[in-house]
């Protein structure tokens, strides 16, 4: 699993730069932004998902996805006592969804370039972790 959340993080990442490259994020659209954060930004990627480029609604769909998939691999490892690499599964979901939150700021403030930036970077780090996860994990024995 922790390969695979690796590989899909390599793919969202190729998406973001689809999306940061040839995508215009409207000033105005619903959540755009937002007095509250959290409802705002809900209503920014449900825009997004539903109403935006193709692009952008393939990497909002995927994001979504992606954090849930990256907590499924953090439990999977917690529960089954990986250790280090537990620790790793963790750490890189909780990164995944540091790259969700910028992307939601992303969309509530017209494509800031620092919100993309975040993103960017904390999928790096988020594909540090699974990679360093996938060196700590033990090796199988037949």
């Amino acid at each position: 699993m922790t390969l695979a959340a690796a590989a899909l993080v390599v793919i969202q990442v190729a998406i973001g730069i689809v999306v940061n490259l040839y995508v215009t994020v409207p000033a105005h659209h619903p959540g755009a932004h937002p007095a509250n954060y959290f409802s705002g930004s809900a209503h920014s990627v449900i825009w997004a998902v539903g109403s935006g480029a193709i692009s952008l609604a393939a990497h909002g769909a995927f994001g979504l996805a992606l954090i849930l998939f990256a907590l499924a691999v953090a439990v999977r490892a917690v529960r089954l006592r990986t250790g280090w690499a537990a620790v790793s599964s963790v750490l890189a979901a909780m990164l995944v969804i540091g790259a969700g939150f910028n992307g939601a700021s992303f969309l509530d403030f017209g494509g800031q370039a620092i919100s993309s930036l975040l993103m960017a970077l904390l999928a790096l780090g988020a594909l540090c972790c699974y990679l360093l996860g996938l060196y700590l994990l033990p090796a199988r024995t037949a």
